[in-house]
């Protein structure tokens, strides 16, 4: 698997993986900002809203190019749609559920990912109690119907919400196709090529580390 500690840049700079981390949020703060019709933004008050410091904002658009202007500070409308670039939201992504349970529904019923241009292309599951049910518009295929799905359909984007003793296997089938990049929800970490990036979600692990936190609370 590869070494996403790091990223880089065009002109081969090295970004961490942390200041990957918090694009997302700079994108949908700066959404909201947009939809108060705020035109411009300084860092010490993205900072008051975020609760990141002025200075790490900073430094982390410093990375891309930094954006701002003396005195001036951010153009927010500006600022968002370069930072959906660099997130790669200036283009669709198709994308395919692996699993049609209960979490494999709610991920495909969320509408956000439309808008962000995340296009769901299909779901499949191996029990053959859901072939043809509708989720979000689409049709549950069976696993065994995947390989020629993906033959015939480009799909960037694999999220796996099934068990973990299936999920290494659909890991490699997608792979196999093409699949370049993995959302994985299963309880199991992947072993996949290094040209193949996996986004791993274990909800267990966050539940424990909020226990954990809670517990500093002193409750």
């Amino acid at each position: 698997m590869p070494d996403f500690n790091e990223n880089t840049v065009d002109d081969g700079k090295a970004i961490s993986r942390a200041v990957i981390k918090r694009l997302p949020r700079y994108y949908r703060y700066l959404g909201d900002l947009l939809n108060e019709n705020v035109d411009r933004i300084s860092s010490s008050e993205l900072s008051a809203r975020m609760h990141v410091t002025a200075s790490q904002i900073r430094q982390d658009l410093n990375n891309f190019g930094g954006f701002g202007q003396q005195g001036y500070g951010y153009n927010v409308e500006y600022l968002h749609t370069e930072i959906g670039k660099i997130l790669c939201l200036n283009r669709e992504h198709r994308m395919i559920i692996l699993g049609a349970g209960n979490l494999g529904q709610a991920i495909a019923n969320y509408q956000g990912f439309k808008r962000r241009g995340f296009i769901l292309a299909g779901v499949f599951d191996v029990r053959p109690s859901q072939k043809g049910k509708d989720v979000a518009g689409v049709p549950v295929r069976m696993m065994d119907e995947l390989p020629d799905f993906l033959s015939q359909n480009p799909v960037d984007i694999a999220i796996l919400t099934m068990p973990e003793e299936h999920a290494q296997h659909a890991a490699d089938t997608v792979i196999a196709s093409g699949v370049k990049a993995i959302w994985n929800f299963a309880h199991l970490d992947l072993v996949v090529p290094r040209d193949v990036v996996v986004e791993n979600v274990h909800l267990s692990e966050s539940l424990m580390t909020l226990s954990y936190n809670l517990g500093k609370l002193g409750r």
